[in-house]
């Protein structure tokens, strides 16, 4: 025989009272400088930020003018990764890229 109650089965109180607040988004900015190639930076917001040729086109060309723009916008260890990724892939080809992460 099994211990199965019916009448226990109403007592079950199922309580949430904590709310699931959503997590910070962080902004991933490019700098320009005088030596990374726009081809490079072009390339980078194709192959990281999964970027349209044409996207990638407008926000180097606006990291080119303004001095700096914005690749996209993750949750913190996505935006974090994205940083290391880019600033590894300059290194590798020996451009001081420079690419960081604020909150939004």
């Amino acid at each position: 025989m099994s211990p199965y109650s019916p009448e226990l089965e109403d007592e079950v109180i199922s309580k949430s009272e904590e709310e699931i607040e959503e997590p910070s988004l962080y902004k991933v900015l490019l700098h320009n400088d005088d030596y990374t190639t726009m081809e490079f930076v072009v390339e980078i917001l194709m192959y990281v930020f999964n970027k349209s040729p044409e996207d990638a086109m407008r926000i180097m060309l606006n990291v080119h003018r303004e001095g700096i723009g914005v690749c996209g916008v993750y949750s913190f260890e996505v935006a974090e990764t994205k940083v290391d990724t880019v600033e590894a892939l300059a290194r590798e080809k020996g451009f001081p890229l420079k690419c960081t992460m604020e909150e939004e």
